[in-house]
This record gives C-alpha cells, structure tokens and sequence, in this order.
C-alpha cells in the first residue's frame, strides 16, 4: 500500500507540473503577443508637410505620403516609407533639393539614409544621382559606397562607386571615377 501511495503522490506532482509547463507557455505567448504590440510605430502621420525655421526664416521643407515614428524604441528613429521630398534654403534663400523613394532617420546619431533614386539638386545646379547614400547631420557630410553619377554646375561628369563631400559639394571625393572634368588654364 505504501507503494500504491508513492506511486500515486508522483503521479500527482508531475500532472501539476505539466499544467504549470503549459500555463506558463500560454503566458509566453500573450507576453509576445504584447510585444509586437511595440513593433508598431509610436505615432504615424500621413500628408506631412513639415517646416524648420530659425528666427521666422524658413530653413527647410519636408514633404512626405507618410511618416512612421519609432521613437520610443532603444534606438529611436523616423521612416519615410513612401518616399519623401526635402527642399533647403540657405542664408541668401537658395533653394537645394533631396528627392528619394524611402528615407531613415537616426535620431540618436543623427544620420540619414536616403534610398532608392535618390537625388540631390543643389542651389548651384550641382546634380546628384545614386541608389543610396547616407547624411550625416552633425558632420554636414553626404556620403555612399555604392554607384552614383553627379553632373557639376561647370558641366563636369563623373560617375563612380563610392564618394565623400560636403553639404555644399564643393569638397567632394570619388573613391572611383569615370568622367569629363573640365580645368580652367587661365587660372596658370
């Protein structure tokens, strides 16, 4: 009887075992049903028509079809799915232009990656073409490691894979190039 008593308090402790096994796996799934609850955006906008201005003086415009804000994640960010147009304006109010099909900003670190037919037109006519390049805000300094082209407001060509320049382009390094440069001898 002593062994009909033991077998029968084990048999007991591992039916509750295995209930709490299958009650807890039921807890894990509704916890990471409440998880990707926080993979959706804090805050979406759609229509954006934004405006950055210092002293009454617009400095930029952002326009964009949508606007998805993850800035409550560990590493904050802004997503333009759609794609998003950004016009500049400097000190004597010219206009440069950033036209691309999708853009990521980095709250944190301050870096932007534009995609997909990016291009930029400067206030001089300075054309830029790529697939992808990055912005880094807090160094005014655009760069990409893959294929672009850029037509110059002299009327220089170049096209390459990889380049660094400054927001202004008139610091700007090609990693590797193919183009028409012209040189002004006059200045000899």
């Amino acid at each position: 009887m002593n062994n009909t008593y033991q077998h029968i308090l084990k048999s007991i402790v591992v039916l509750l075992l295995t209930t709490m096994l299958f009650s807890c796996q039921d807890r894990l799934n509704t916890v990471r049903k409440w998880e990707k609850g926080f993979e959706k955006p804090q805050t979406s906008g759609e229509g954006i028509n934004l405006f950055y201005t210092d002293s009454g003086a617009v400095k930029a415009n952002l326009r964009s079809p949508r606007l998805l804000d993850y800035t409550h994640k560990k590493f904050p960010y802004r997503e333009f799915p759609d794609g998003l147009e950004v016009d500049f304006f400097n000190e004597k109010n010219q206009k440069s232009t950033i036209v691309a099909d999708y853009g990521i900003v980095y709250s944190t670190t301050g870096l932007i990656d534009l995609q997909g037919n990016v291009k930029i037109t400067t206030s001089d006519s300075t054309v830029l073409n790529a697939d992808q390049l990055y912005w880094d805000q807090n160094e005014n300094w655009v760069f990409s490691d893959i294929n672009y082209n850029i037509k110059l407001n002299n009327g220089a060509l170049n096209k390459g894979e990889g380049f660094d320049a400054n927001e202004k382009f008139d610091k700007f390094i090609s990693r590797s190039n193919v183009g028409i440069q012209y040189i002004d001898e006059s200045e000899k």
